[in-house]
């Protein structure tokens, strides 16, 4: 499809849009009027794929107004005319945040979050919101919209939680999505959906008008995209110091000048990286022929990073991983603080405490897995005996990787195929299958996931790049250098 002399808008990354700006064979209008068409054939009829909750009603007018402005005087930021899709967790103004929920169907904040209002001073354009699990909790299901579909097959899961970003980045509804990620909520849906995505460093990116924040730091927000260099040009607008979410002053002076910059396809060559082997994947079946199509195509990635020129040590063991990444556990006061920090910002919030939610009549029509999450509570030894084993899993973290001199450390992005729908709404409500939470155990470290390839049954699977605090940078140039490498990614076949 093309839409200009010469511009294929499938698969457009924010260089290529740029480019044909500056040539003048695309406008910001046409581009959005493509994602529209595109949401309304595939997202909404045919494959009815189910990524998109809701449209910004004034999308057309700010697309022709950022148009005017990029004839009278070039364009205002760097990512001028870009359409984003954001997670339906997070505020934009012109859209309700509904969390897929029945419980917040009509909740209009009328405001920016922070990270969308830094995207849009740099000249994003925000096209629509993006399915979510319910409340931001587990695979793509709600009880506002249904099951989204995954792009590579229409009866399995998206995955989750972000799993309507994940699906409108690969189904071309929009440049680049917004995900949160409190377990593997941004990494498993755009593998899944065979997409790049990246959980930055906690303290990166400000949480403040996104539901699931401060005081918790465990959340975080991260773009996905078709391509890393996507990734870095999206978080170069995101990343900054905001005092309403106080983790953001631990990487205040963190950011390089650019992470776009950074990306360097030969970055691998000479690279020490650790295979981490051990399945550390949530309820995963190692045993299972279904983990073993995902070890297949791990394999070959693992053949392809030392083909790169990486210095490979496989495997790696970090001592008693399972051990320590069991005794994860949540802070109640936490959650009871972070709802009461979302709802005090928002214009028309339906609740003000999670007390006050929690005693809804509509809280019996939600989604039974997002139902158990909200009603969890972990005592607090609990939680005290999760930060002991945080502390210490960070420190044999860091010492396998000073012992074996690593610049990096790669495992599965997720260790199973995507799920069936089926079998994700009712018995045996199977969710999140096989998603790795190393990364959001440990908080204080970045992973970027890219695609590997495709299992035997054709489903898309991945890697992820995991390194040291704030390491970022770094970790987005080796995934764009295997991405450069391999060129795994496809377009789906249910949305040509």
């Amino acid at each position: 499809m093309t839409d200009g002399p010469g511009m294929n808008l499938m698969e457009a990354t924010v260089a290529s849009i740029h480019a044909a700006y500056k040539n003048g064979s695309l406008t910001a209008r046409r581009l959005v009027e493509f994602y529209l068409d595109r949401i309304e054939r595939f997202d909404r009829s045919g494959p009815m794929i189910n990524s998109v909750i809701s449209i910004n009603p004034l999308v057309l007018e700010q697309a022709d107004e950022l148009d005017r402005s990029y004839r009278a005087s070039g364009p205002i930021g760097p990512l001028h005319g870009i359409p984003v899709i954001m997670k339906d967790q997070g505020d934009v103004k012109e859209m309700p945040t509904t969390m897929g929920s029945v419980m917040f169907k009509d909740h209009m904040p009328e405001r920016d979050s922070f990270a969308v209002a830094k995207l849009r001073k740099a000249g994003a354009l925000f096209l629509g919101k993006a399915t979510l699990g319910e409340l931001g909790a587990g695979d793509t299901h709600g009880s506002l919209f249904g099951s989204t579909r995954n792009v590579y097959d229409l009866l399995r899961t998206a995955g989750g939680s972000s799993g309507g970003s994940g699906a409108a980045v690969s189904a071309n509804f929009c440049a680049v999505a917004i995900g949160q990620e409190g377990f593997a909520s941004i990494r498993r849906p755009s593998i899944w959906n065979g997409i790049a995505g990246m959980r930055p460093t906690a303290g990166l990116v400000s949480r403040t008008g996104v539901y699931a924040g401060w005081p918790s730091i465990i959340g975080s927000l991260g773009p996905m995209a078709r391509q890393v260099e996507d990734l870095a040009a999206f978080l170069d607008c995101m990343v900054g110091y905001d005092p309403e979410d106080p983790v953001t002053a631990l990487g205040a002076d963190k950011p390089p000048p650019s992470y776009s910059a950074m990306l360097d396809k030969n970055s691998l060559k000479g690279a020490r990286i650790g295979i981490l082997r051990e399945s550390i994947g949530f309820r995963a079946e190692p045993d299972s022929a279904d983990f073993a199509k995902v070890t297949e195509v791990f394999d070959r990635a693992v053949a392809e990073l030392r083909g790169l020129g990486a210095v490979i040590v496989d495997p790696i063991i970090i001592p008693d991983l399972k051990k320590l990444l069991a005794t994860r556990a949540r802070s109640e006061t936490d959650d009871l603080e972070s709802f009461a920090n979302y709802v005090k910002g928002s214009a028309n919030a339906p609740f003000k405490t999670k007390e006050e939610a929690l005693a809804s009549p509509l809280f019996n029509q939600i989604f039974p897995g997002a139902r158990r999450r909200w009603e969890m509570k972990d005592t607090q030894e609990q939680h005290y005996a999760y930060l002991r084993a945080r502390d210490q899993l960070m420190m044999n973290l860091h010492r396998v990787m000073a012992d074996h001199q690593l610049d990096a450390i790669v495992h599965k992005a997720v260790e199973h195929q995507p799920t069936l729908i089926s079998e994700g709404i009712a018995p045996p409500f199977k969710d999140q299958m096989g998603a790795p939470h190393l990364n959001t155990f440990l908080t204080f470290v970045p992973s970027v996931v890219v695609p590997a390839g495709f299992t035997t049954d054709n489903l898309p699977a991945g890697i992820t790049f995991l390194g040291r605090p704030y390491e970022d940078g770094r970790m987005l140039s080796y995934a764009y250098a295997y991405e450069q490498g391999t060129h795994h990614r496809r377009v789906p076949d249910t949305v040509i």
